[in-house]
């Protein structure tokens, strides 16, 4: 068997781990209420307010695509726009789904690595208050990018507080976060490998 390059293109390119296979086994036992009303969902949700605090809700969907349009949907009204690198998922793999469904512009941007700066955002906070153009609201990053690049602590604290100097929001796409986490347990830097 030969062995595959790491992609980052997609959460979907790899595998599940053997844990997550016997966590999904075992649920599959019995019968629960649906549509979220089972222990399960019950457990996941407070696993979320344990990391992100008691105020966290999580609204669980079938996949990434479904995630960032909500996501952008609820930050965003439909005149206004998204800032996001180029190369970002939300730009070129969602079939159009954040313009087309949640009905927002998005507003990418060249970057050498796949991540915004500071500069970069900056750049397209334009039009404010111009009633021909779309409001830049909300600045999307991904975490890891989709070219295997990792963003410091200190960088999406610099996006944030201009997002915020600038009466935007924030959004992370965190399809490859459990990259960036083990990136930063092992001090690995990731790169794309094709």
């Amino acid at each position: 068997m030969t062995a595959h390059p790491r992609g980052f293109a997609s959460d979907n390119n790899s595998g599940a781990h053997p844990d997550v296979l016997a966590a999904i086994a075992q649920a599959n036992e019995g019968h629960v209420v649906a549509y979220g009303d089972d222990d399960y969902t019950a457990a996941a949700r407070q696993r979320f307010r344990e990391h992100f605090g008691e105020q966290a809700e999580a609204f669980l969907v079938f996949n990434g695509t479904g995630a960032n349009v909500l996501a952008v949907q609820a930050l965003a009204r439909p005149h206004e726009a998204v800032i996001c690198p180029e190369t970002a998922h939300l730009n070129v793999d969602e079939c159009g789904a954040p313009e087309r469904i949640a009905g927002v512009k998005l507003l990418p941007a060249p970057t050498p690595d796949g991540k915004l700066t500071t500069e970069l955002v900056a750049e397209r906070i334009t039009g404010v208050g111009d009633q021909h153009a779309s409001q830049p609201r909300v600045v999307s990053i991904s975490e890891s990018t989709e070219l295997g690049t990792v963003y410091t602590v200190e960088e999406i604290a610099a996006l944030a507080e201009l997002a915020h100097r600038h009466e935007m929001l924030l959004h992370l796409d965190g399809a490859r976060l459990a990259n960036a986490a083990a990136g930063r347990v092992t001090k690995t830097p990731f790169a794309s490998t094709g």
